[in-house]
């Protein structure tokens, strides 16, 4: 039996039945990600989107086609993550303009296409740079097969989808040969991918398959303002930080030093043991601090010691923190200028916030915020002007939704696409400078900035002229994979080289949580004896997945 016409009723069915199927899809589709990396978010950035949207459908009282494009149209777009995320909230948001309009509440073929069409150009408009090869070319694709559907006077909404779906399916597959960077890797392009996922699943929920559709509230990532923020108490292991130095009575034969440092490590962790002629600099955290310190003194003479209870210290944090935020004015004054940045690692948190940046929303390329995140973030911050930093390409996009969704203020979205870029714009702002002017500066800053990061690959693949297998480590540039190896170090060391040049003056290394002190500090000091001329800065980032995070200017 034919389908002519498409009801509120149905066509909810069908959104819901779209985001269940990319629900179950969505790790499948996060494995498409270009670079083998541990953090790919395709299907994850998408599938919080749909869910965002489909929360409001499922909580609507009446279905009529204005309630429901409503639902779908502004739930999409606040939880719209990621970039891909992004389009397909606009997507959304360019079919329900014309879903809304359908005095009628039934939809033709006719109208469908013409909704089709609507979200596809709504959908380029939002992106400044469209590129084919994309969610976005599947999107055309999918409305221009609907319109030769129409003109062959295709009338039936069943047959209608079934070809529209067939023909997205033969685009996606096409998008190897639009992007090289595809075929390269082998996949297909993800965002395209999940588009078509969710067509499939809506002609399931157009046919009354039954659907389980699991609609919770998505969990959001968490911002900070910069007096911080009171942190649930974490058990510590070993109580007490404890340092000394040894001053030898005889220098450390390699047997000695392997020997100590395995003591250390049978009676705690954080262990740095870096040992220098006559001297061994000594931190370990224990619960045994006296025995460290005995084993210490059969070795020679101790100095500089020290010993901190780190769960008191902790409690005692716990509570300032809870105080100042009982003591904190509920409104503080208003000023000129604030920031709003993306952040994830507790050294990056603390660097931002010492640069003066109001609000930090936990994500980055493991977790990017939604546009309601980055909007609830604006809205924290008592300024005119508010700036904020993405810090990463994905981001950037739902930044600027939420900039447009600003009513009371003026807030400026400084394209910043990593950390070092964001840290280098907040280094160069001044108060004495216009929000425009310091626009300028800001961005005149981040474009001398060059950034690496050091990582895993989560599965074997050909690209940018590298064979990667399974677990290798790689170094990531700006735009592509700089360097690849089996040794973490080494790595680095050939990624900074892929960096530097001659202009280069300044090498700064952030760390990770996976990296201990006394490893970072060794690539330090081998970037300094390798680059005598640059100034190179080391410091704790506590970033997770990411081994290095490493910037030339």
């Amino acid at each position: 039996m034919a389908i002519n016409t498409v009801s509120a009723e149905t066509l909810a069915k069908m959104f819901l039945a779209g985001a269940a199927n990319l629900e179950s899809k969505k790790e499948w589709i996060n494995e498409l990600n270009v670079f083998p990396v541990p953090d790919g978010d395709t299907g994850t950035n998408m599938t919080m989107t749909i869910m965002s949207a489909a929360k409001e459908v499922s909580a609507l009282e009446e279905v009529t086609m204005e309630n429901l494009a409503k639902a779908i149209s502004s739930g999409s777009l606040r939880g719209a993550r990621g970039n891909s995320g992004v389009i397909l909230s606009q997507l959304f948001r360019g079919f329900t303009k014309v879903v809304k309009k359908n005095a009628g509440q039934e939809l033709s073929c006719e109208e469908l296409a013409v909704a089709a069409q609507k979200a596809v150009e709504t959908a380029y408009k939002a992106v400044m740079k469209p590129k084919e090869g994309t969610i976005l070319t599947v999107a055309k694709g999918i409305a221009e097969k609907a319109s030769e559907l129409v003109l062959e006077g295709e009338q039936d909404v069943d047959i209608f989808m079934q070809k529209v779906i067939a023909h997205a399916q033969e685009v996606l597959d096409k998008t190897p040969d639009m992007l090289p960077v595809l075929k390269q890797a082998g996949v297909v392009d993800s965002g395209g991918q999940g588009l078509v996922v969710v067509l499939q699943g809506a002609y399931d929920g157009l046919l009354g398959k039954e659907i389980s559709l699991d609609v919770a509230a998505n969990e959001r990532p968490s911002s900070r303002t910069s007096a911080g923020t009171a942190q649930a108490e974490t058990e510590i292991t070993f109580g007490y930080c404890t340092e000394f130095i040894i001053k030898l009575q005889a220098p450390f034969t390699n047997r000695q030093e392997q020997q100590f440092k395995a003591y250390l490590e049978s009676i705690g962790d954080s262990i740095v043991c870096v040992a220098m002629d006559d001297l061994v600099k000594v931190h370990v955290h224990t619960n045994e601090p006296g025995n460290a310190i005995q084993k210490g003194l059969s070795y020679g003479e101790l100095t500089a010691m020290k010993i901190d209870n780190m769960r008191e210290e902790h409690n005692e944090r716990l509570k300032l923190q809870e105080e100042q935020e009982e003591q904190k004015p509920v409104q503080t004054p208003r000023k000129n200028i604030g920031f709003v940045c993306v952040s994830v690692g507790a050294g990056l948190n603390e660097i931002f916030e010492s640069l003066g940046v109001d609000v930090t929303i936990e994500g980055g390329q493991t977790m990017n915020p939604s546009t309601e995140d980055v909007l609830n973030a604006v809205n924290q911050v008592n300024a005119d002007h508010v700036f904020i930093l993405p810090n990463n390409k994905n981001i950037i996009l739902a930044a600027n939704q939420a900039r447009d969704l600003s009513k009371d203020r003026e807030v400026i979205v400084l394209p910043t696409t990593t950390v070092p870029q964001g840290i280098a714009a907040m280094i160069a702002f001044t108060e004495d400078l216009s929000a425009q002017e310091n626009e300028a500066v800001m961005q005149e800053e981040i474009a001398h900035i060059k950034t690496g990061q050091i990582t895993y690959a989560v599965r074997d693949t050909q690209i940018d002229g590298k064979n990667i297998s399974k677990d290798d480590i790689m170094g990531i540039g700006d735009g592509s994979i700089l360097a690849v190896g089996s040794d973490i170090e080494r790595t680095a060391v050939d990624l900074i080289a892929e960096l530097v040049d001659d202009s280069s003056e300044l090498i700064s290394i952030y760390y990770g949580e996976e990296i201990t002190e006394d490893e970072a500090g060794a690539l330090a000091e081998k970037i300094v004896q390798l680059y005598p001329k640059c100034d190179v800065e080391l410091q704790y980032g506590g970033q997770p997945i990411y081994y290095y995070i490493i910037s030339v200017e």
